[in-house]
């Protein structure tokens, strides 16, 4: 889910302004914008479109966020021939809304094991299901955020060997931590969806290793201090990771598992980079932006929380420990960080994808 912080959400055309006109005046990287899908306001994704949206977001169950309801079945129907007609993806969270909110009330308890009640690994494989079914039907090139489970992945992995333009992404997250992890840690490891079973970790490692899933990305969802207390069934429900997506996928993925750095690359820079049309990024190329990351790929630390670079330092990965440091963080030449000390002298550049309706993905 995203933030409060992030908004104003993006569903019209001043919203998208307001906030590329903010992420120019601060912003070290360089960005792209979602734009949303929303019930009332198809008829505003043309004007997205032209502005230079990645992409349209929809939510298949309560977001969290009264600004952006969720797409009914009819709303993401049309929405879907809306953004097939104008050339770019969908991007979807997927969850049933009725079965959520139906076993939400039913399991009234505010502890871990309601919420995950509420939100069984069953709600994402429906909703997957009925996005690929409108994908295949409206043509829409479909790409599925944050997959908790090895079901969801072979589901979604099946309908594209079969034709439907989808592509799956999961989240460090789910690579790293499982149910018994929240149980642990509380609201800093809520997401949604939740955190799953170990056999539904070790699926998910097994789909991504088996070239399944397309692209990790870290859903960094930060918050206040003040969202994640009180009642854990109040609780804002999103994890911020994206300080630790590279740490997860080197120690996890490289050293425990053999995964090559070519994958790793593959992943985290050029699927996302392919997929979304996002021009001279992705991979290291002549004409390329020199965006590099130089890593000491074998240097144990523990992540303590003054190490975070986030305004909040909260994050479920604290105390834990990784065998690599980013020694040095390049963008389009330019040095930003150093052994996590941030030296940028500019700020980023929107970035707006190219060739609308076309994918490597």
């Amino acid at each position: 889910m995203t933030a409060r912080l992030a908004t104003p959400c993006t569903i019209g055309p001043g919203d998208f302004d307001r906030k590329r006109a903010a992420l120019e005046a601060a912003s070290i990287a360089d960005f792209g914008v979602w734009g949303g899908l929303v019930p009332g306001r198809i008829g505003d994704m043309a004007a997205l479109a032209d502005r230079g949206v990645v992409g349209f977001k929809a939510f298949m169950c309560d977001s969290g966020l009264p600004e952006f309801p969720r797409a009914d079945d009819a709303t993401l129907f049309d929405g879907m021939k809306e953004a097939a007609r104008l050339g770019l993806p969908v991007a979807v969270h997927a969850e049933s809304e009725e079965l959520t909110r139906e076993l939400g009330q039913a399991l009234s308890g505010d502890d871990v094991a309601a919420f995950l009640g509420a939100r069984p690994v069953v709600a994402e494989i429906e909703a997957i299901q009925r996005a690929l079914l409108f994908a295949g039907e409206t043509g829409a090139a479909l790409h599925i955020v944050h997959v908790s489970s090895g079901r969801g992945v072979a589901l979604a992995f099946a309908a594209k060997t079969a034709g439907v333009d989808v592509s799956i992404e999961t989240c460090p997250h789910y690579l790293f931590f499982t149910n018994e992890d929240l149980e642990r840690l509380g609201s800093v490891a809520k997401c949604a969806p939740p955190l799953r079973s170990e056999v539904e970790r070790q699926a998910l490692w097994t789909e991504l290793l088996a070239g399944h899933i397309d692209i990790v990305a870290s859903d960094h969802s930060p918050c206040t201090p003040a969202l994640k207390s009180g009642p854990f069934r109040r609780a804002w429900g999103g994890i911020a990771g994206v300080q630790s997506t590279l740490d997860v996928m080197i120690e996890n993925g490289c050293h425990q598992r053999q995964m090559s750095l070519e994958r790793l690359a593959d992943l985290l820079a050029t699927q996302p980079a392919s997929r979304f049309r996002i021009p001279a990024k992705g991979a290291i190329a002549v004409g390329n932006d020199a965006d590099l990351a130089i890593i000491e790929m074998d240097e144990p630390r523990t992540l303590e929380a003054e190490g975070l670079r986030q305004r909040y330092p909260a994050s479920p990965y604290v105390g834990h420990r990784f065998r690599c440091r980013v020694r040095r963080t390049i963008r389009r030449g330019e040095t930003l960080a150093v052994d996590g000390r941030i030296v940028a002298r500019s700020t980023g550049r929107f970035v707006r994808p190219s060739n609308r309706g076309e994918s490597d993905v």
